[in-house]
């Protein structure tokens, strides 16, 4: 057994739907996941798009989760920090919280990496993905990936 991720919402490799995107409520989908290793202090996810013509677009970035939680629900709140200590990045529109997809052209891939982490990362709410990368560097016990594709319809 090993940690994974899925959605209710989409199924691995499958199209992410509309009310998740620019196109529609721009809502988190669901997202569920478990086989968390022992020694897991706490879980961090990063949402990006490598398609993106200006390179990795990120999405939605989350840290110091509990590991406790079996998952997100749908819509999950845009705040620096949860009452459970969940904390919010600054994706790359500059914004906490989610940012669904949006492509300006053709079909991206959308990338939800699941990372284990064996501490709470020392970081305030907002930070970057790269911020977030480096401080989980050598706290890695296990990671999963679910992706999801979207191409906006013509005339949008």
């Amino acid at each position: 057994m090993s940690l994974y991720i899925k959605s209710s919402a989409f199924g691995h490799g499958e199209a992410i739907p509309a009310r998740y995107t620019c196109d529609g409520e721009d809502v988190s989908p669901p997202l569920t996941w478990g086989e968390i290793p022992s020694g897991a202090k706490t879980l961090a996810l990063i949402m990006d798009d490598p398609d993106a013509p200006v390179g990795t677009w990120d999405h939605w970035i989350l840290y110091n989760i509990p590991v406790n939680l079996e998952g997100l629900p749908e819509n999950y709140p845009a705040v620096g920090e949860t009452p459970n200590g969940t904390r919010s990045g600054r994706n790359s529109w500059g914004r906490l919280g989610y940012g669904g997809p949006c492509p300006p052209s053709g079909t991206h891939r959308y990338f939800f990496r699941l990372y284990a982490l064996d501490r709470k990362l020392d970081l305030a709410p907002g930070a970057t993905s790269g911020q977030v990368r480096a401080a989980m560097s050598g706290s890695i016990l296990a990671e999963a990936e679910l992706y999801g594709t979207y191409r906006r319809a013509r005339g949008r």
